[in-house]
């Protein structure tokens, strides 16, 4: 969808907070984060979460690292952009295919577009994935599930094509914490 394609394909770069809300079935709030998105186009990817639990995924194109606070942990692993989630796909400008795998359309109104991806494969794990822009930029994610829960990506303080220094997609571990290297080449 070429409309999809113009507003995502302008950024090199974006930073935003971004407030997670994981919702059941019926509506009721089963979890709310706070996040920090960083990303630079291809390859760097950083999702800190600050609340409630700490967590940071970061990626430098070559190697992911998982480090979780709580549990004095980190897990280092090859990056395979294959695997990740849709979400991250959509943000890096990974568009193409989408219409082999979604049925796309577009609702709109003054001063927002919202696409939906409806999944044609019967087993995807969504129901409908709509990705929302007011004015142009970046609002919502939203994930329906198929199980009837929804989570939600609502994006504040959004920049684009700032400068993001190479250092912010590299994580060194901190002293004296678990280190599970994974990669296939130690």
């Amino acid at each position: 969808m070429a409309e999809l394609d113009a507003l995502l394909g302008g950024m090199t770069t974006l930073t935003a907070d971004v407030t997670q809300l994981i919702v059941e079935r019926g509506g009721g709030l089963l979890e709310e984060s706070g996040i920090l998105l960083r990303l630079r186009r291809p390859d760097g990817f950083y999702w800190e979460t600050v609340e409630p639990f700490p967590e940071l995924i970061v990626t430098d194109g070559e190697t992911l690292w998982n480090y979780q606070p709580d549990l004095e942990q980190v897990v280092i692993e090859d990056w395979d952009p294959n695997r990740a989630e849709l979400a991250a796909q959509l943000l890096n400008g990974e568009t193409g295919g989408l219409e082999e795998e979604y049925r796309l359309s577009l609702v709109s109104a003054p001063d927002m577009l919202r696409f939906e991806l409806s999944p044609l494969a019967p087993d995807s794990p969504y129901e409908l994935i709509s990705i929302e822009f007011v004015k142009n930029a970046l609002e919502l994610i939203r994930l329906n599930n198929r199980n009837g829960q929804q989570t939600v990506w609502r994006f504040t303080n959004l920049r684009q094509n700032v400068l993001l220094e190479d250092a912010l997609f590299r994580f060194t571990p901190p002293p004296d914490i678990e280190i599970v290297d994974s990669r296939s080449a130690n």
